[in-house]
């Protein structure tokens, strides 16, 4: 199972910016197919963002444009830019790997955003 770390959730104004960070206990983080998942309270665990190992890159329409969802494979790192932020965006947002070839699925703790003035 891949061991999944996400760091930099916080405390932010509407309009401001974050950078979620996702470190994965891998060999090769280009066989996974990495996500960014996000849950709000009471509501179901939706996908914000995904990065093929290829680098193809898929988005929730509620996110276009202000989201952007990047890799560092050699670091075996995942990265989500969160910029105009709004309210709504508040959530435990969640790393995610799927490997290419498996039904491995993994999971990290969840790392907390919230956005109020």
């Amino acid at each position: 199972q891949v061991q999944l770390v996400e760091s930099g959730g916080g405390l932010v104004q509407p309009g401001g910016s974050l950078r979620l960070s996702c470190v994965a206990s891998v060999s090769s983080l280009t066989l996974y197919t990495m996500g960014w998942y996000r849950q709000a309270p009471g509501k179901q665990r939706d996908l914000v963002a995904s990065i093929s190992g290829g680098g193809r890159t898929d988005y929730a329409d509620s996110v276009k444009g202000r989201f952007t969802i990047s890799r560092e494979n050699a670091k075996k790192m995942v990265y989500l830019q969160m910029n105009s932020l709004r309210p709504e965006d508040a959530a435990v947002y969640y790393c995610n790997a799927k490997h290419y070839a498996s039904a491995q699925n993994s999971w990290g703790q969840g790392t907390q955003v919230t956005v109020s003035s």
